[in-house]
């Protein structure tokens, strides 16, 4: 535990103007970023009494061990610098959206030559409509396939279009009437433009229009006796109604406008947005927040719209946001929102009629939302920390190991040996921080030398990082070498200091090895010659889920039910499973690889090029330089080194059986000495065993 005072900066040092403010902590990781209208004062306010202190803020202001500063020139600047620096180094400290998942939109690409309607996560694409976001992809699928009764619009893929065009045939969309099958022109482009404008404007709360006209076309049919064509503008006037049914109008007067409401307690908060468009609630959506500093209701409402349009412009930000509490101050929120959309936004608490009410029932959402994330959240929060508490038991550690790095290797009959890293932090994945390696320290087959590779080099890279930032100097301890174990520079020159935490210099509590006693050995004696004895090493070996100790006899044999063996083999599993995917990336980049790769300055595009025009490789090796430059794109240099770098690719003459004179093929078999075919093993047999 730090102390507060020994960080503290001198009176004077921290100016009274606007800016954004970071802790660091031992390690120089960024674990909290602030924003103030006057640094001087909101920094002061952490130099207090400990015993003054939120219990949050406590335990923040003592695990910092430094605070810096960037002043700016508006409050405005100020936001928008918290925000990028939030989502660049994920500080412990600061409010976390656990449920920050991409929301699906009803999308309708206009910028196609035929639209579609279909389901879209992720950043929004230009010249496509968006309607949403939906809580989920089914509501969307609901409302479109009641929609397309009346709008039938194309949804299938580009793919499944291109085949329905080729062959003449619709897919079965179009032959119930839910496409109008523009891939074989029943429609015309401009048609089925028109029917995608329609389906956007019914979607933006223009309903009436299109049913009066529906009713007039229904009457017509019955007076002219169509009755079967009646009958179906009857079926796609009620698809509509039930459509319309599911978005009803709240706000008489066609608003646009998002509502947030914020329910909480002291450790967490239930954030829920309603996004109403022409009067209509159009989407919904929510996080749940955990309260890891002291924090208002005001603040948090800021934090959500961060959140909410940090990456929105234009129409995207509402001309109305309606909030249970204003940030302090709100001015420069208004300004930053207005900024992002382009155009004034009214940032306001509702104080009665329709708004008011819809706010409630926002609210009531909000409530069950924290209420139901509770519930399920105690069972895990207490079988995690019975988990920790179980392996720090097991391995007689001081304390739980909040921070656990497993590494496992993986090879395919020693050939493309690489390595992972998984990192585990509270019981749960951190999917940021894992690493992948390669093994170049030696060629074949050998899990501990392996295993020792990667813990050197990982922990060569700490060491690196914590004599560059100053923070070890004793060159006693361990030598630190300049360069990774790879031939790689670290340590050396001046490299930006930006506290984020995807670097090696975060060290963990526990280091797991996917192995027995050999593997466990190897990955201490890495660190013991760099001279580290703080982190607590186990491995865990697949066969009997034993969990083995340095220089231990017999393994830690923990029980079957237990919370802490359950999370170790978690671990292990990710740890094998991110491992093999590499290996198996590796494996197929070099089953895919061509003499062309080794040419340099030649791209993919004039790869293609050169197949595409002579057919093959086979062929292409045999043409002569000229022949070469007719490719588009390849001028005489370039072609002499296709030339030259195809010639030392060039298979070996074929062999010959002396017997017989028969010329043999190189597949699936080789000549022996005798010039006798030597037959290779079956497909089964050579091809290994991935670990």
């Amino acid at each position: 535990m730090a102390d507060p005072s020994s960080y503290r900066p001198k009176p004077g040092e921290i100016p009274d103007s606007p800016g954004v403010y970071r802790f660091r902590d031992e390690h120089r990781r960024v674990i909290y970023v602030g924003k103030a209208k006057s640094l001087r004062q909101r920094l002061a306010n952490y130099f207090q009494d400990l015993a003054g202190l939120h219990p949050r803020t406590r335990s923040m202001v003592t695990t910092a061990a430094s605070v810096e500063w960037t002043v700016v020139s508006t409050e405005v600047e100020a936001l928008q610098l918290e925000y990028s620096w939030i989502k660049e180094y994920d500080p412990r400290f600061n409010v976390k959206y656990r449920d920050d998942k991409s929301y699906p939109y009803l999308a309708v690409t206009m910028n196609e030559e035929y639209p579609r309607v279909q389901v879209m996560r992720g950043h929004k694409k230009k010249g496509v409509r968006y309607f949403g976001p939906y809580a989920h992809a089914w509501a969307i699928r609901d409302t479109v396939d009641l929609l397309l009764r009346v709008f039938p619009v194309r949804t299938c893929s580009a793919g499944v279009f291109k085949n329905a065009a080729r062959t003449g045939r619709p897919c079965l969309l179009g032959y119930i009437g839910k496409c109008s099958a523009p891939c074989v022109d029943r429609v015309s482009a401009e048609e089925h433009r028109e029917l995608a404008d329609e389906f956007c404007d019914f979607m933006t709360g223009r309903t009436n229009t299109y049913i009066r006209r529906l009713e007039k076309q229904m009457g017509e049919a019955a007076e002219d006796m169509e009755y079967e064509r009646a009958a179906r503008l009857r079926d796609d006037i009620e698809a509509l109604k039930k459509a319309m049914e599911k978005n009803a109008v709240v706000l008489a007067d066609a608003t646009d406008a998002d509502l947030i409401a914020v329910a909480e307690d002291e450790l967490e908060a239930a954030v829920q947005i309603f996004h109403v468009r022409g009067g209509r609630v159009r989407g919904q959506r929510g996080w749940v927040t955990d309260k890891v500093e002291e924090i208002t209701t005001g603040a948090l409402v800021e934090h959500a719209l961060q959140q909410l349009y940090g990456e929105e412009t234009g129409d995207a930000v509402p001309k109305e946001v309606l909030v249970p509490a204003l940030p302090d101050p709100v001015e420069p929120v208004q300004e930053w929102l207005a900024g992002r959309r382009g155009s004034g936004v009214s940032l306001r608490i509702p104080q009665r009629g329709d708004k008011k009410a819809l706010m409630e029932t926002v609210q009531r959402n909000a409530q069950q939302a924290l209420v139901l994330h509770k519930t399920k959240r105690a069972s895990d929060l207490t079988t995690r920390s019975r988990a920790l508490e179980e392996i720090a038991d097991a391995l007689d550690l001081d304390s739980a190991p909040l921070r656990v790095e497993c590494y496992d290797i993986s090879h395919l009959q020693g050939d493309d040996v690489v390595a992972s890293m998984v990192v585990f932090e509270d019981g749960l994945a951190r999917k940021s921080e894992y690493r992948r390696f390669q093994i170049k320290g030696f060629a074949g087959q050998d899990d501990v030398r392996s295993m020792h590779e990667v813990i050197t080099r990982r922990f060569r890279r700490y060491l690196a990082e914590k004599e560059k930032t100053g923070e070890w100097t004793d060159g006693d301890a361990a030598e630190t070498p300049a360069t990774d174990g790879n031939g790689e520079i670290v340590g050396t020159g001046p490299t930006e200091d930006d506290g984020r935490p995807k670097k090696f210099a975060y060290p963990p509590q526990l280091v797991v090895v996917d192995g027995g006693a050999p593997q466990v050995a190897a990955a201490r004696r890495a660190l013991d010659e760099l001279g580290i004895d703080d982190i607590a090493v186990c491995g865990l070996a697949k066969r009997l889920e034993e969990v083995w100790l340095p220089g231990d006899d017999d393994p830690v044999v923990l029980p079957r039910t237990s919370e802490g063996l359950y999370l170790l083999q978690r671990v292990r599993d990710e740890a094998h499973r991110f491992a093999i995917s590499y290996q198996r990336t590796k494996r197929s980049k070099r089953f895919r690889s061509s003499p062309l790769d080794d040419v340099p300055g030649l791209g993919d595009t004039r790869k293609q090029a050169l197949l595409k025009h002579f057919g093959s490789l086979k062929k292409l090796r045999s043409a002569t330089i000229d022949q070469i430059c007719e490719v588009p794109g390849i001028g005489r240099k370039t072609a002499e080194t296709i030339a030259v770098a195809l010639a030392r690719s060039a298979p070996a003459a074929p062999a010959v059986n002396t017997a017989t004179g028969e010329i043999m093929e190189e597949e699936p078999g080789t000549m022996g000495s005798s010039g006798e075919p030597v037959t290779m093993g079956a497909p089964d047999e050579r091809r290994g065993q991935e670990t």
